[in-house]
């Protein structure tokens, strides 16, 4: 049986945590930040877990999770 490929762009994307959640960086930061309120930006900072079955299809991309 052959290797699996990971998604190139998935493993420049997300982080795993040691409990196996994913991290991911929260999307609406890159222009029109103008419209944006202030607090909506102060909380789009960092990264953001993600919901159970969003993280469930990003592991079946990396399918021997990611190397550090």
């Amino acid at each position: 049986m052959p290797k699996m490929k990971t998604k190139s762009s998935v493993k420049k994307r997300f982080k795993l945590t040691a409990t196996g959640k994913v991290l991911a960086g929260p999307g609406k930061k890159r222009h029109c930040l103008s419209a944006r309120s202030q607090k909506a930006k102060r909380q789009n900072r960092g990264s953001q877990v993600l919901r159970h079955q969003d993280g469930l299809t990003v592991k079946q991309w990396l399918p021997y999770g990611i190397e550090r």
